[in-house]
């Protein structure tokens, strides 16, 4: 496991319990959520953040939400914790033989990611967002009909033939 939750939906509802101007980061910590223990989780400073959400674009488009407003004018007060977590298991599930001698290979990939991104002023969190894909299910097939020697030629050099 490469982050405090098992699946999407853990990942999910610890996000959700999250209460924007009352959790704090010793709350974050007890959960799991901390970029100095826990994987794939990183801190960011104003200017990461300042990044995500560029300030003009964020006017332009309406009413921005008051815990990002919150963070944007707390200036270096405000940090964040990002996390991105990919679940996935590769399974080589094609014929034995085939896939042994290099004719076909086939793979099925399942697995979930998940997304978050965690503003914090201060002490106290002040803005969550999630995103992610709950299920990953991908099928790919490989075919060389010359086998072991279909990529002959990249080993044999056109330098080395003459000697």
């Amino acid at each position: 496991m490469s982050g405090p939750w098992r699946t999407f939906d853990e990942a999910k509802a610890a996000i959700e319990r999250i209460e924007p101007n009352r959790t704090t980061t010793a709350d974050l910590r007890a959960s799991g959520i901390d970029p100095y223990e826990s994987p794939n989780v990183q801190l960011l400073s104003y200017s990461d953040i300042l990044l995500r959400f560029p300030m003009g674009v964020s006017i332009a488009n309406g009413p921005m939400d008051r815990g990002l407003h919150e963070c944007l004018e707390a200036g270096k007060s405000c940090t964040g914790y990002s996390t991105n977590i990919r679940e996935v298991k590769r399974d080589r599930t094609g014929p034995f033989w085939l896939d042994a001698l290099g004719f076909k290979q086939v793979v099925d990939t399942t697995g979930w990611q998940f997304n978050a991104l965690i503003l914090v002023v201060g002490d106290r969190v002040v803005y969550t967002l999630y995103s992610g894909q709950p299920q990953i299910r991908e099928h790919e097939e490989t075919r060389h009909p010359l086998g072991p020697i279909q990529n002959i030629g990249d080993a044999v050099s056109v330098g080395n033939l003459g000697r």
